[in-house]
């Protein structure tokens, strides 16, 4: 069975069907010259091209760096019979994944006003007014992929999320929860098989959804500790797919561009919200996809 292809360009015939679906999309609409779709940073950038599993070419990316920090996406197209099938989503996510591998803390990006809508709902945040091209609204955008902080840092508010999780969620304690890593990009958590095993000597249903929940809220402790931010945090709302069996080492990971939601509300005495998705691994098979969404409540000050 054929799936989903997305990687770069790989020979000349490939670079042609990528620079020209840019040129349709992004250029073309607006009369400009062919070759407007390109500019002089090309050949340090990384490329991106999505394939249908007929071999169709879907959706294109850019990403280039701006600094040591900070990465830029850019000449984002989908092509109009793919478009709503999620290409654009599954172009971004590879790009940011790409970013955080570069060591990037953020990405920025300029949308058209009509793109604006897509991009919040990944988790960028508007800027400032852009400037316009072809008459066309931009917005400066931004999305943070890695919390700002030392290793000293990272693990001090691991350790305190830990006592967080023994003094008043002894569910973790039974599950033998443990933080395998934090490196202010992604959460990873384990759990011995052993007391979380069922009647198949697979990871019981009920922990696979516990260790997912738990590092998804970890998560969420953690951007509030960078944040010098502090809440009452609960699952609003949650939906699990199980893929596989876990028979290996059960973890999950979560990383920070999967946490869609502006926290800093909270200073203002406000509820926030944040949309979480938490990946269940066994060994290194991928077995389950978790999306949770929690609520940071404001703690209200005693009488």
């Amino acid at each position: 069975m054929r799936h989903w292809q997305i990687r770069s360009p790989a020979n000349d015939a490939e670079w042609q069907q990528y620079f020209q679906l840019r040129y349709q999309i992004l250029r073309a609409p607006w009369q400009q010259a062919p070759g407007s779709e390109r500019d002089e940073l090309e050949a340090q950038a990384y490329h991106l091209m999505l394939l249908s599993p007929q071999g169709e070419l879907a959706a294109v990316g850019r990403l280039h760096r701006l600094d040591d920090r900070t990465a830029q996406v850019r000449y984002m197209a989908v092509a109009e019979a793919f478009r709503g099938q999620g290409a654009g989503a599954h172009v971004l996510d590879a790009l940011e994944q790409q970013a955080v591998d570069w060591g990037c803390h953020r990405l920025k990006l300029n949308a058209r006003d009509s793109a604006k809508g897509f991009y919040q709902r990944a988790g960028y945040q508007q800027q400032a007014a852009a400037a316009p091209m072809f008459g066309i609204p931009h917005w400066l955008m931004q999305k943070s992929l890695r919390l700002e902080g030392t290793e000293q840092q990272f693990q001090h508010w691991c350790n305190e999320l830990n006592t967080t999780w023994q003094q008043t969620i002894p569910l973790t304690a039974y599950m033998q929860l443990d933080i395998s890593q934090f490196d202010g990009a992604s959460l990873l958590c384990s759990a011995p098989l052993a007391p979380n095993i069922n009647l198949h000597r697979t990871m019981f249903a009920g922990s696979i959804y516990a260790l997912a929940t738990l590092t998804g809220w970890g998560m969420l402790y953690l951007q509030l500790k960078q944040l010098g931010l502090t809440g009452d945090q609960v699952l609003a709302d949650a939906s699990i797919k199980y893929r596989r069996p876990v028979e290996q080492l059960p973890s999950a990971r979560c990383s920070l561009r999967h946490c869609i939601g502006d926290l800093s509300a909270l200073t203002q005495g406000k509820k926030v919200v944040q949309q979480i998705k938490v990946e269940i691994y066994s060994g290194d098979t991928l077995a389950a996809e978790f999306s949770g969404r929690y609520a940071v409540l404001p703690v209200k000050a005693k009488q």
